[in-house]
């Protein structure tokens, strides 16, 4: 057995065997808000599988697949059914934010479950293709100001989606005041959009950096900046943020855990630990290194407060844009 791998278990053991009076028995269950694959799949099962292996759950995590109106299904099933489970906890990212800003889950809202916490992120960026006259991201927002309809976005969501939104936050944080006459094109996915950007018929790509590694290594796409507080590590050092550029932007698409609001305060106490544990594990930092995630972990006091102001920031500029009335 390593040392990293004794000292794993012994922070596990030390934290199962802490004052917390709650833990839970038998099956936890973790909601997967979608079909198999994907985001919110793979956070319930390689957090289940961690939590397992750290021996943090005493008895199985069962991910549950529960697709429909994209997230919506899963959250009302979990604030009108489950409402007091102390063993359930529902994958959610920045996606789930977005819609419940956008009012997309009808007479829900975010005061209805109890925000756990997060277990990294990926990082939006914006991009242009390599023979681009932009050559940072001040340039690129100068021409915007000057005329919002001369630059044209691609990315991979639909209009008002998040891929679309990281563009008007790092245009409104460098002040421009026309965002709903920016071109925004909405393509099935992000290869398709690079692909536009790559060719020259668009100007200019908006997504997460993992989309983006394959055609940034081969030297077609030059990022201009990464919506991030401070630069990443490693690999993507290099590239600048938004913010150093002057620009107040930041978008993460977080990827963590919701659970119901009724639950007791001891199971809530239980979980953000669990979670504060889990992500620090150097398990966790390996599936994060091989799946693209960045750091990203609010205190668990804090990820409440972070996950209510994405949720107006973003309601209100979908209002402003027209998305809402």
């Amino acid at each position: 057995m390593t040392i990293k791998r004794t000292l794993s278990l012994v922070a596990a053991a030390t934290f199962s065997m802490s004052a917390l009076a709650w833990q839970p028995s038998g099956k936890v269950e973790c909601i997967a808000p979608s079909d198999p694959g994907g985001g919110w799949d793979f956070t319930c099962r390689s957090a289940g599988n961690v939590l397992r292996e750290l021996g943090l759950i005493d008895g199985t995590v069962q991910t549950v697949n529960m697709a429909g109106a994209g997230g919506g299904v899963a959250f009302a099933h979990t604030v009108s059914k489950r409402a007091e489970d102390d063993q359930l906890i529902v994958a959610a990212s920045t996606a789930t934010t977005t819609r419940l800003a956008q009012k997309q889950f009808p007479g829900l809202n975010a005061d209805m479950v109890n925000w756990v916490g997060a277990l990294g992120a990926d990082y939006g960026v914006i991009a242009v293709g390599k023979n681009s006259e932009y050559q940072d991201l001040n340039q690129l927002l100068d021409a915007v100001n000057e005329n919002p309809k001369s630059v044209k976005f691609a990315g991979g969501s639909a209009r008002g989606g998040w891929d679309h939104l990281k563009v008007l936050i790092a245009a409104k944080a460098a002040g421009a005041d026309q965002l709903p006459s920016i071109p925004y094109l909405s393509y099935n996915n992000g290869g398709e959009a690079m692909t536009q950007v790559v060719g020259g018929q668009v100007d200019a790509f908006t997504g997460d950096l993992s989309e983006v590694t394959g055609f940034m290594a081969s030297g077609d796409l030059r990022v201009l900046a990464v919506l991030a507080d401070e630069r990443l590590p490693g690999d993507f050092a290099h590239i600048p943020t938004a913010k150093e550029q002057g620009v107040d932007a930041v978008g993460p698409n977080w990827r963590g855990f919701y659970m119901p609001k009724g639950a007791s305060q001891e199971s809530k106490t239980y979980w953000a630990n669990t979670v504060d544990t889990l992500y620090a594990s150097e398990e966790w930092k390996k599936i994060m290194k091989a799946n693209g995630l960045i750091p990203f972990h609010p205190p668990a006091g804090e990820f409440d407060s972070f996950v209510r102001q994405q949720v107006q920031d973003i309601e209100a500029l979908s209002r402003e844009i027209g998305l809402l009335k």
